[in-house]
């Protein structure tokens, strides 16, 4: 299960992963059947990584999530930690290998930010559960590295979900295990809370040197943040790998193949189809010009590189010209130039169709 990490050709050293699997199938077992969701992982997470598991909904990742951390047993195989089996973990070393945050909002009552964040110290107090010196300084740590400090001393039920989520994150991190796993850990958050979790995760990772791995919905987040991808398919077996590789294979278009969206391989983003109500040719440039496109896109034109076609649209020094057969029209913005585009549409169908 050792991995090689080519530096130098004649002196080579090796990386043990923090966590790795030997055949592992995961899924449910009723009275009737076993239902396999996963069967025969071999798959591995090295310190210092990022790794994000995404997939469709129902295809089971809580299971694999909950199997890898131990909170539901595997159909078979093993996962190991630091080289520990988690079937055999007694609890106090459970909690000194592996930190969890779950999605579930939890009531603590008039506990402030600094109670919760301590709460991760007591796999190593003694029976009294009494800080040292040294608890104080990781709790202190855990917090700046989530930029909590001037929060220590406010109550956790007055934070707003992003901060909540912030106290946990530091929580796990005072708990100071070299793995740390989070389920859905951008839930119920608003677009700029989500990418400051997934960027202060991927930045932790690499200054902490922790392994960090975490379900998620986000898809075009963790493109931007994984390190690795775990990707899993209700009709495949997971695939995992860099996301750039990934998403040059094809697999993203195929695990999350719709009618109603494509995946982009050259910009890796995730695209709403229309309907296609006819063809425009677009030329300039710049940045108005994506936008232009962008624009004409969710109306429903096919946006097309012709000079020679009849509907044409061209931005130039701040205002858009819409030619339809010749006939001009001066537009100062893209809301004005999608209007006159409405305006005309049975003569562009028939354009289009006539093309």
């Amino acid at each position: 299960m050792e991995h090689i990490v080519t530096t130098d050709p004649e002196t080579p050293h090796f990386t043990v992963p923090i966590l790795y699997t030997q055949k592992l199938s995961v899924g449910y077992k009723t009275k009737q059947n076993v239902l396999e969701l996963e069967n025969d992982l071999d798959i591995k997470i090295y310190n210092g990584e990022l790794v994000c598991l995404i997939g469709p909904n129902g295809c089971g990742k809580s299971t694999l999530m909950r199997t890898i951390a131990g909170l539901q047993k595997p159909l078979h195989g093993d996962t190991f930690i630091s080289g520990v089996d988690v079937k055999k973990m007694k609890p106090h070393q459970y909690a000194r290998l592996l930190s969890l945050v779950l999605t579930e909002k939890i009531n603590v009552g008039a506990m402030t930010v600094t109670d919760i964040v301590s709460i991760g110290r007591y796999p190593y107090t003694n029976y009294f559960a009494k800080l040292e010196t040294r608890d104080h300084e990781l709790i202190e740590r855990a917090l700046d590295s989530v930029h909590l400090n001037e929060y220590k001393h406010r109550f956790f039920h007055e934070l707003s979900d992003g901060e909540k989520q912030r106290v946990m994150i530091a929580k796990a991190l005072a708990q100071d295990t070299p793995l740390i796993l989070l389920d859905e850990p951008t839930a119920h958050l608003d677009l700029p809370n989500r990418v400051e979790i997934m960027n202060i995760l991927k930045r932790l990772a690499k200054e902490t040197n922790k392994a960090i791995f975490l379900s998620t919905h986000e898809l075009d987040l963790a493109l931007q943040t994984a390190d690795t991808i775990w990707l899993m398919n209700r009709e495949d077996s997971l695939k995992s790998g860099t996301p750039e590789d990934l998403v040059l294979s094809g697999m993203f278009e195929r695990v999350f193949k719709s009618n109603a969206f494509q995946f982009d391989r050259n910009t890796g983003a995730f695209k709403v189809v229309h309907s296609i109500k006819g063809k425009v040719a677009l030329s300039g440039g710049d940045m108005h010009s994506s936008w232009t496109r962008r624009a004409l896109e969710r109306e429903g034109y096919e946006v097309i590189d012709d000079p020679n076609f009849p509907v044409k649209v061209h931005y130039s020094k701040n205002f858009w010209q819409l030619s339809i057969n010749g006939e001009i029209t001066r537009c100062q913005d893209i809301g004005e130039l999608l209007h006159t585009l409405r305006a005309q549409e049975s003569k562009l169908s028939i354009l289009s169709d006539q093309q």
